[in-house]
């Protein structure tokens, strides 16, 4: 079915999924139809329901049989960092929030699997969580919870400034040292604007 290789494809982009943010991603009314159809796909061999942190709720992902869907060829899935679980969840929350606060659709939203993916190979480069265009400017997004060495951190800063238009930071608080460095940082790049993640959850602006 079409809805089940949408699920494939954004499991696939997003580096983790719990059943709440595919529910969104893939627009189930609600989350026990989408828990139906999610029991199925690991029935039939296709993503798997893994709990890797405790008090955190399973996280999806997709099986080699799966990858051939979205790839072509059966790979195996990206490897799930336990140290970066909670800022992945997070970048899922923000894509949702973005998609029903602001009107940006999930199809126009590029995550940084997909960036990364348009690089090809060679050396690695700093990609923003995701990004998406809006009023003919083109928005990185990126979710900074634990401070970073300040040298990468504004370098990181500099690289979506050269690149974008516009860079949102998702942060745990504004009176963080995170916040603290991008308002330094402001005054050199006004292209600057900060959320807290907590506005992010509750679904405030």
């Amino acid at each position: 079915m079409e809805r089940d290789k949408r699920i494939i494809r954004e499991i696939d982009r997003w580096r983790v999924l719990q059943g709440k943010h595919i529910k969104e991603l893939t627009g189930f009314k609600g989350q026990r139809a989408c828990d139906r159809r999610l029991r199925k796909l690991i029935e039939a061999g296709y993503i798997k329901r893994e709990k890797i942190l405790y008090g955190v709720a399973g996280i999806y992902r997709n099986s080699k049989k799966a990858t051939k869907v979205v790839n072509g060829v059966r790979v195996a899935s990206p490897k799930i960092r336990t140290d970066q679980i909670m800022h992945d969840i997070a970048v899922a929350e923000t894509a949702i929030f973005f998609n029903k606060e602001y009107g940006i659709e999930f199809d126009e939203m590029t995550t940084e699997i997909e960036l990364h993916r348009e690089d090809g190979f060679g050396v690695r480069k700093h990609r923003p969580d995701f990004i998406f265009e809006k009023d003919g400017k083109t928005i990185c997004v990126e979710i900074e919870l634990n401070l970073k060495a300040k040298k990468r951190f504004e370098k990181n800063i500099l690289d979506n400034f050269e690149r974008y238009d516009k860079q949102i930071w998702i942060v745990p608080s504004l009176k963080s040292k995170i916040a603290k460095i991008l308002q330094e940082n402001s005054t050199i790049y006004p292209d600057i604007e900060m959320l807290e993640l907590s506005n992010i959850q509750n679904g405030e602006e």
